[in-house]
């Protein structure tokens, strides 16, 4: 079983699955070409027109990906429509042109030339007239549906990753819901700021906005799929300024933010949030050392890099990769979903030391949401 499975991985890995379908591809076209699938069969494969067939699969074949993987993504997607079609235009006739010598090796092949045979001339006159013929047609054909195959696909996968994105969304609204508004944050906050009525009024007036704040954005301003990416540094400032009420005197929080990003930003909630309640939970507590939670958020451009590294306890446990209970494999799908091949996740951990480094690609706010989401 997994000598077959090897050999599937190995099989899909290369796409060598695509020669039969080019191979069954070029007989459905030559047996509807001719009108005898019988006839087909016998030039194709048990004859010296299987040289002829060859060219056939290779060459248009060659045109099919290097439209699909070279010219889409280079020219078409970026909205260079002149360079695109022109050198689509040269891909054509480079593959019509290069299958025309297989009409003259198969007639060597069985002793003749392809006047004989085909009739085709030896002269420049000739070969032209052949190759805007059939191989033309077979060259267009073959990249018109290779071009629909893919289209399709990615429909199809946008529409599977959409619907996964909505179900996701639910269930991330649940468990952030339960998550965020746990007993243990509330009162503890809220414990904090009633002893700061009589400590300290002033800083206690600004620590109750700084959580009214907070219960703002939870109920109110993260319900959309992407927010302004002012809005969570400002939650996450005032989540970071609750929890160092809570802290021992010897946790040093260290927050290096870059104010200069672009104000139309926009990032999904809770992305980051999850990150920094982790290294708040499971950071060291220590008496005989200094327990130390480093955050740093920067823009270049529209691409965000963001790092949280906390110190952790010698005897701590693997459980400080489940980020608050949500888990490192939904907070990856999470990323999958909304930022797809647009974000690289960097997790070390050490018996000391807790670390992530996240890197994504912001998106602009005349970008619609529904079109990001199923790019790729």
């Amino acid at each position: 079983m997994a000598s077959i499975t090897r050999q599937q991985n190995w099989l899909f890995k290369y796409k060598l699955y695509h020669i039969p379908f080019w191979m069954l591809y070029n007989y459905v076209f030559w047996a509807l070409a001719i009108d005898s699938p019988y006839r087909a069969a016998q030039e194709i494969f048990f004859s010296v027109f299987f040289v002829k067939s060859f060219f056939y699969v290779i060459f248009p074949a060659f045109a099919v990906y290097f439209n699909l993987y070279f010219l889409i993504p280079r020219y078409l997607q970026k909205g260079r429509y002149g360079w695109y079609i022109l050198f689509l235009a040269l891909a054509i006739i480079a593959s019509s042109l290069l299958i025309v010598p297989g009409y003259y090796l198969s007639a060597w092949l069985a002793g003749s030339n392809a006047e004989k045979m085909f009739g085709i001339t030896s002269d420049w006159n000739g070969y032209y007239h052949q190759a805007k013929s059939e191989p033309l047609k077979s060259t267009i054909a073959a990249i018109t549906l290779a071009m629909s195959i893919k289209l399709t696909k990615n429909w199809i996968e946008g529409q599977r990753r959409q619907q996964a994105l909505e179900k996701e969304k639910l269930e991330t609204e649940l468990k952030f819901l339960k998550y965020q508004f746990n007993p243990h944050f509330l009162f503890n906050s809220i414990n904090s700021i009633f002893f700061l009525i009589h400590k300290n009024p002033d800083m206690a007036s600004a620590s109750l906005a700084k959580f009214s704040e907070l219960l703002r954005h939870q109920l109110y301003e993260c319900n959309d799929h992407l927010i302004p990416l002012s809005k969570e540094i400002a939650y996450l400032e005032n989540f970071i300024e609750l929890e160092k009420l809570r802290q021992n005197e010897s946790l040093i929080v260290e927050f290096d933010l870059e104010h200069t990003y672009p104000p139309d930003a926009r990032i999904s909630p809770f992305i980051l949030m999850t990150f920094v309640e982790n290294a708040f939970k499971h950071v060291s507590k220590d008496k005989d050392r200094s327990n130390r939670i480093s955050i740093s958020l920067k823009v270049k451009g529209t691409q965000l890099q963001f790092s949280v590294a906390n110190s952790a306890s010698a005897n701590g446990s693997a459980e400080v990769i489940n980020y608050g209970g949500i888990g490192l494999q939904n907070v990856r799908r999470r990323l999958d979903l909304i930022y797809p091949a647009a974000y690289l996740l960097d997790i070390e951990q050490s018996p000391e030391r807790f670390s992530v480094k996240l890197e994504l690609q912001l998106m602009q706010v005349e970008t619609a949401p529904s079109t990001q989401l199923i790019a790729g």
